[in-house]
C-alpha cells in the first residue's frame, strides 16, 4: 500500500481541520438533544410516600410505556388525524397558488416585477405568532370588518367555530408560506436557459405550452423541496393554534401533537410523556417526508414522460 505524500498527508490534517468544528456544533446541536428526547422518552417519574405523594420523585426506567400511553391518548392521536387533513388540503392549495405567481411573475410580459415579488414574499417576513394576532383580529366577531361586511350581506360567518377554525388557521399559513415558496420556485425557473424558449417558439409554442411542457417539468426538483417543506412545516403546526385558543373554544389543549406535547411538558408536567411524542412526531415527519420522495422518484425517466 502506497504511503500518503507529505502534500497529501497536509491536505487531509487541514481537511480535517474545517470538519471537526462541523462536526462538533452537529453532535451538540442536532444529534445530542435528540438523543437525549429519546433518552427521557424512556424513563418516567416514581414518586415515594403514601398514595405517591411524598415529597421525594425517582426518575426510573419506563421503557416503552410512555409512547404506549401516547399512542392510547385519544386528544394526541386526533390531533394528528387533523393536521393529517390540514396538510392534505393546505398544502396543495399552497403549491398551487406559488407555481401560479411563481409563472406569472417569470412572464416575459410581467410588469413591476420587484414590487409584486417583495409584496407576495412580505408576509414571511412576519413571525406566525404576529400573523395570527393580527388575523385574529380579522376573525373575532365584534372587531372584525370581515364578519360585519359578512353580516350586512345577510351571511353567518363564524372563522373560530370548530368546524370552521381549521380552515382559519389553514388561511394564516398560506398566506404566510406562499411568498417564499413562490422565491424557491423563481430560484429554478431562473435556472432555466433561455434558449429552451427560443427553440420552443420557433417551434410555434405559446405561452401556455412553454409553460406546460418546459417551465413545469424543469422546477419538478423544487416542486418536491417545498412540498417536503410544507409536509415537515404542517406536522409542526404549533404557534397559530397556540395564539388562537384563547378567541375561542374550539382549540382545545390536544388541537395539534405539538400542542398537545407542549401542555404535557409545561402544563400536566409530563415531560417523558412529552418526549415520547416530539420522537413520535419526528418519526411520523420522516416517514411522510421520505415515503413522499420515495414515491415522487418513481416517475418515468429516461425522456419516456407521457408516453
Amino acid at each position: 500500500m502506497k504511503r500518503p505524500t507529505r502534500t497529501e498527508a497536509r491536505n487531509a490534517r487541514a481537511a480535517a481541520g474545517f470538519l471537526v468544528p462541523f462536526l462538533a456544533l452537529f453532535l451538540l446541536c442536532f444529534i445530542a438533544p435528540i438523543g437525549y428526547a429519546i433518552y427521557q422518552s424512556l424513563l418516567k417519574v416514581e414518586r415515594t410516600g403514601p398514595l405517591g405523594l411524598g415529597g421525594r420523585t425517582n426518575e426510573v426506567w419506563a421503557g416503552f410505556s410512555n409512547y404506549t400511553h401516547a399512542l392510547e391518548d385519544e386528544r394526541f392521536i386526533n390531533g394528528f388525524g387533523r393536521v393529517l387533513l390540514f396538510g392534505a388540503v393546505q398544502i396543495p392549495v399552497m403549491i398551487i397558488f406559488a407555481t401560479a405567481l411563481a409563472l406569472l411573475l417569470e412572464a416575459a410580459s410581467a410588469r413591476w416585477v420587484g414590487f409584486f415579488r417583495t409584496a407576495f414574499f412580505l408576509p414571511y417576513g412576519i413571525p406566525g405568532v404576529i400573523a395570527s394576532i393580527l388575523w385574529g383580529f380579522l376573525y373575532v366577531p365584534g372587531i372584525s370588518p370581515l364578519v360585519e361586511m359578512a353580516d350586512s350581506a345577510g351571511w353567518q360567518v363564524e372563522f373560530l367555530a370548530r368546524d370552521t377554525v381549521l380552515w382559519s388557521i389553514a388561511n394564516i399559513v398560506t398566506w404566510q408560506f406562499t411568498g417564499y415558496n413562490m422565491l424557491v420556485l423563481i430560484a429554478q425557473l431562473k435556472a432555466i436557459s433561455e434558449e429552451l424558449y427560443e427553440a420552443a417558439r420557433i417551434d410555434g409554442a405559446n405561452a401556455w405550452q412553454i409553460a406546460r411542457h418546459i417551465k413545469l417539468p424543469l422546477i419538478r426538483p423544487a416542486l418536491v423541496l417545498t412540498t417536503v417543506f410544507s409536509i415537515i412545516g404542517t406536522l409542526q403546526l404549533f404557534a397559530e393554534p397556540m395564539v388562537l385558543r384563547p378567541l375561542g373554544t374550539s382549540i382545545d389543549s390536544g388541537y395539534t401533537p405539538n400542542l398537545h406535547a407542549y401542555n404535557q411538558a409545561f402544563t400536566s408536567n409530563n415531560q417523558h410523556i412529552a418526549a415520547a411524542e416530539a420522537v413520535l412526531l419526528a418519526l411520523v415527519a420522516c416517514v411522510l417526508s421520505f415515503g413522499f420522495l420515495r414515491l415522487v422518484g418513481r416517475g418515468p425517466r429516461d425522456g419516456r414522460d407521457g408516453k
